[in-house]
């Protein structure tokens, strides 16, 4: 009856019969032998001086253990008082207790318990084996297949005292329920077989036409062929979750296993381990490697086809014996369910999938109109979403999709699947009942999040489902409609069963051909007018550096952020010419990002020197200076390395050389230009407060009433070196806001003319200063040597006449009084 196999000289083999409901082992006194000591009733099995009894000193062979059980149902009789040996530190226990059957293995050394729990056996003989290692733990097999398993143990110190004794039955005379049961042909390997050993092994003992037990055969026992008939496919997949070195190999095996499946009926146990082993199957080989890839979309729908045909089958061919059946549980892959129900149960209530969490399918009970057996399979995927971050709309069934064919779908939930038949009456019209109810939380990464959060892009969410009815499945949403959502969850009302999933497009907004062109009319005629009139400030500037009014800190203000908007525009114009993605975009992108801020810092330096020219002094004018220089170019290149460091994939990739939206790197720009904004607009308004305070006061003593008109003229001034035209920029975020738009393109772009016309050409001090230079340079030119020219100072332009005690009214002058001290000579 044994195959030769399994002898060894290593192998320790014993077969007996006896009844009892529960067997332990424990250290004998006999050496390498079998020791049957019966005491007050009480059969003992004694095993000295091998691994049997010190399982640590199997390791790392491990150990097996196999025998055939039948038990034949709870009795009543009189318990009668009982008592074994000691229970000794070391061994294993088998029982069955309250409808369930137990192992338990425990190591002295360590004092580790490891505990296993499966179904009966019932009234008919049922193959046991368990095999123990160290670093495996404890595996039970039923039939030859794997059960259930504890690989990990637990500390228990309560197991083996030398104290507690064996007691079977009871010691007082009390009516007890006792389980009759049986044990036959137990076998001892001091090694841990293979699960393909243990196949070989149980088919061997039970041979093609043997029955273990003289009832003859039943629906019972032929339910048992019938499982016989899957133990080999469990024993595969396992065999090829190990062995399996390609996922295309895999698929094609799993494909051709779903289409070739025998049509015969299997018990729950069956069921529920094949179940398992064919998720987890999955879950090992296939899903870490394509949802790590992100590109296996088309093998993923054969996948999913795959899994709802195997389960369905499973679930068609359980057999209830007229009791409800469940099968559920959650593993790698998904959450699942299996279930045989009948009629009344479904008309009771709606049935939900699954019966916790915030994602799930509903039914309701008006739906639910057979008379027969309904058989349900729910699959809640956990991670196959991310295989469909590409979807392209020309290959979906959406036709609103299709409108936006160069912007791809990507699936924003976890795909949930349900099949019932028979099929519950659904209405036909989606704004009839009774509907399928799918809600599903949305699983948007914060890239994705950050996009469709974006108010430059329109979001599309569709409740779209696999429709296999095409060759290899395609996205469709025809008979889905979608009731309720944001960007977190999505509630869908459908007329059909099959796997759902929440898809979503990102769609930017774009402008009109005739406003793109004219916008970028005016973008490219702005900075070109901008950068000519930047070279010419910065060139005046440099000419007239010799002459005391114009060799202030002022004027060293004005010259560095002209220099930096001047050379931000030359990028920017070149920047157009090179395509995102290429190695000069991305430098170009760095650049730009660089010289920007420094003209938002120069702006910032602006308006903390006006703030110390007019509401209040501080610092002397070499502090200031090197405080100055350190914000305009050390604040932007610090971000700018931290930024380049942290994230260099986001510089030139998408539609321009410049900062992506995508993955947040925007922020190092926009961050710090709404500060500089925020601060500037507050030191305008209050530097306008002074200003029309002072124009009040020299009305009263003056009567000049040009106050309204000289603050008009002051903010016009400020307005191009403090970036207040930013804040267009900042409103013009969406389709809606074309004005503002517009209003950003033609103040930004001409910010470098403004400076020039209001900082340069228009101010007084620059144009006296011109004069007198050009007076020089006449003299000079005419070789006149000794003629004493006077030396150009403020006076003339503070209008002091020659002769008198001149009155400065030094910018810089620390004096209390300095506030109403205000240089307005460019107005």
């Amino acid at each position: 009856m044994f195959s030769e196999d399994f002898t060894s000289q290593d192998d320790q083999r014993m077969i007996l019969s006896f009844f009892s409901p529960c067997l332990d082992i424990v250290e004998g006194k006999v050496s390498k032998g079998i020791y049957l000591r019966e005491k007050r009733g009480v059969t003992l099995l004694y095993y000295k001086t091998s691994c049997i009894s010190n399982p640590a000193q199997c390791d790392p062979e491990g150990v097996t253990f196999s025998f055939f059980w039948k038990t034949q149902g709870e009795q009543p009789r009189t318990a009668f008082p009982a008592y074994g040996g000691q229970v000794i530190s070391s061994g294993f226990k088998v029982c069955s207790s309250e409808g369930k059957g137990f192992v338990e293995f425990y190591t002295r050394e360590n004092s580790m318990k490891w505990e296993a729990s499966f179904s009966p056996p019932g009234p008919y003989w049922t193959h046991i084996l368990f095999t123990w290692k160290s670093k495996e733990g404890l595996k039970v097999y039923v039939n030859g297949t794997l059960n259930t398993t504890d690989p990990s143990g637990k500390v228990s110190h309560a197991y083996g005292e030398p104290n507690v004794n064996l007691v079977i039955g009871s010691d007082r005379d009390q009516p007890k329920n006792y389980e009759n049961g049986a044990f036959d042909e137990f076998i001892i390997w001091e090694r841990a077989l293979t699960p393909s050993e243990i196949r070989m092994y149980f088919t061997a003992a039970i041979g093609k036409q043997v029955y273990l037990s003289t009832t003859p055969p039943t629906a019972a026992t032929n339910m048992k062929v019938s499982t016989d008939v899957y133990c080999p496919i469990i024993t595969n997949l396992n065999e090829q979750r190990s062995n399996s070195e390609h996922e295309g190999n895999m698929l094609s095996y799993l494909q051709n296993m779903s289409v070739s499946l025998p049509n015969k009926s299997l018990s729950k146990e069956t069921a529920s381990n094949f179940t398992e082993t064919f998720l987890e199957t999955i879950g090992e080989v296939l899903v870490p490697i394509w949802t790590d890839e992100h590109e296996q979309s088309s093998d993923m729908v054969g996948l999913i086809e795959t899994i709802d045909k195997v389960l369905w089958h499973i679930a068609s061919n359980v057999q209830t014996y007229k009791v409800p059946i469940t099968i559920e549980g959650s593993s790698s892959v998904a959450e699942y369910s299996l279930a045989k129900v009948p009629p009344e149960t479904m008309t009771s209530h709606h049935y939900r999938f699954p019966t916790q969490g915030q994602s799930y399918i509903e039914i309701p009970r008006e739906a639910f109109h057979s008379k027969t057996w309904t058989t349900i399979v729910g699959l809640l995927y956990h991670t196959m979403h991310r295989c469909f971050n590409n979807i392209q709309p020309a290959d979906t069934k959406i036709i609103e999709a299709a409108n936006y064919k160069k912007h791809l779908i990507i699936a924003t939930s976890h795909l949930i699947s349900l099949k019932v038949e028979p099929p519950p009456m659904l209405s036909q019209n989606l704004s009839g009942s009774p509907l399928i109810t799918i809600r599903l939380t949305h699983t948007l990464s914060w890239e994705q999040y950050n996009a469709a959060s974006n108010k430059s892009n329109r979001v599309f969410l569709y409740c779209a489902f696999l429709d296999f009815s095409s060759k290899g499945g395609v996205w469709s949403n025809q008979g889905c409609v979608l009731t309720e959502g944001n960007l977190n969850y999505s509630i869908c009302h459908c007329n059909h069963l099959t796997n759902f999933a929440i898809l979503m497009q990102v769609v930017p907004l774009e402008l009109t051909r005739g406003h793109q062109v004219a916008l970028s009319s005016i973008s490219y005629v702005g900075c070109s007018l901008s950068i000519f009139c930047l070279t010419i400030t910065l060139v005046t500037f440099a000419m007239l550096s010799s002459v005391s009014t114009i060799r202030n800190q002022r004027y060293h203000i004005h010259a560095n952020l002209s220099f930096a908007i001047l050379v931000a525009q030359i990028l920017l114009l070149i920047s157009f010419r090179f395509e995102p993605g290429t190695i000069p975009c991305k430098v170009l992108a760095v650049l730009l990002h660089f010289f920007f801020l420094s003209a938002f810092a120069w702006m910032l330096v602006e308006g903390l020197h006006l703030y110390s020219m007019v509401i209040k002094v501080f610092g002397s004018e070499e502090s200031k200076h090197l405080y100055y220089y350190a914000i305009g170019w050390g604040s932007p290149l610090v971000i700018c390395i931290i930024s380049v460091s942290s994230c260099m994939d986001s510089y030139g990739e998408n539609r321009n050389c410049w900062l992506s939206l995508g993955k947040g790197a925007i922020w190092a720009f926009v961050a710090p230009a709404l500060f500089v904004i925020m601060v500037n607009i507050g030191i305008l308004v209050a530097v306008t407060r002074v200003i029309s305070r002072i124009s009040a006061e020299n009305y009263k003593v003056h009567g000049e009433a040009n106050g309204f008109k000289l603050t008009a003229k002051a903010v016009a001034v400020l307005l191009p070196i403090l970036g207040s035209s930013w804040i267009f920029g900042v409103l013009a975020v969406n389709n809606h806001a074309i004005v503002f738009q517009y209003m950003f393109a033609v103040l930004n772009s001409l910010q470098g003319f403004f400076i020039f016309l209001f900082h340069c050409l228009l101010n007084s001090e620059v144009r006296a200063a011109f004069k007198h230079k050009t007076k020089v340079w006449s003299l000079t030119s005419s070789s006149i040597r000794n003629i004493n020219v006077k030396p150009f100072n403020s006076d003339i332009m503070n209008g002091t006449r020659p002769g008198t005690t001149p009155t400065k009214l030094n910018t810089w002058d620390k004096s209390s009084n300095s506030a109403n001290r205000i240089d307005l000579s460019a107005v």
